[in-house]
């Protein structure tokens, strides 16, 4: 593996006292294409919210880029290189698309307004929505409302980006899309964890896979041989078969 970019250890979070995540660590190379996947209840994108400051874990560590952020909010781990999707997107509907990514690159990367209008631009076009500039945000359908997902968080300049489900509700011809982008934003750098239940989407894309049950880690490896696994075979019976 590259240089360690971000080291989870002994990870753990209860609901009600109920474990969500239960004692989960694992290491993302710099420069990794890493898929998560696992059955609803698994845990995955409460850790994506642990990750991103979003929750904080009640047991275990987060290492990034060689610092210790467990704890730390979403804005400083935005400003410090951690982007993120969310499953349901929600773009702030009444202003344009331009707008929305304007956002990500103000008030996430920190960037004044001239570097800012030049960001947005750019994520515009990595992510095909230039065209859609000036519309407005709620009008987009599904698929360009995902683009926009990728776009805002393109915008805060992330070393790691969390993509949560972005292919989730797409047809198979826009996953075949979303899929492209997604091998390009890999391509210039950024290092990748992606939660799907997809998972030929993540076969396309991914060096490595993890698999997670009931907050534990069931297996990881070569994607080909996580999917082969008597464990994630039972854990996905009927469900990636169908």
């Amino acid at each position: 593996m590259s240089q360690t970019l971000l080291a989870l250890d002994g990870i753990a979070k209860r609901y009600g006292g109920q474990p969500v995540i239960d004692g989960l660590g694992f290491e993302v190379g710099a420069g990794e294409a890493l898929g998560i996947i696992g059955p609803n209840g698994a845990g995955k994108t409460t850790l994506f919210n642990i990750i991103a400051g979003d929750v904080r874990p009640d047991a275990g560590s987060v290492r990034f880029a060689g610092r210790e952020v467990t704890g730390q909010g979403p804005a400083a781990l935005c400003r410090a290189g951690i982007g993120r999707t969310y499953q349901i997107p929600h773009p702030f509907a009444g202003m344009t698309v331009f707008e929305n990514v304007l956002v990500g690159a103000t008030c996430g990367a920190g960037l004044n307004e001239a570097a800012a209008h030049a960001v947005a631009q750019r994520c515009l076009r990595r992510t095909g929505l230039l065209r859609q500039a000036n519309t407005l945000a709620g009008a987009l359908p599904l698929l360009d409302r995902k683009r926009l997902e990728l776009a805002r968080a393109l915008a805060t300049g992330p070393k790691l980006l969390l993509l949560d489900e972005i292919a989730g509700g797409l047809t198979e011809h826009e996953v075949h899309e979303l899929i492209g982008i997604v091998r390009e934003i890999r391509a210039e750098g950024v290092t990748l964890i992606w939660i799907e239940h997809i998972v030929h989407a993540l076969m396309a894309v991914v060096d490595r896979l993890i698999a997670i049950s009931v907050g534990r880690l069931l297996t990881q490896g070569r994607p080909e041989e996580v999917m082969a696994s008597p464990q994630v075979r039972e854990v996905y019976m009927g469900v990636e078969a169908a």
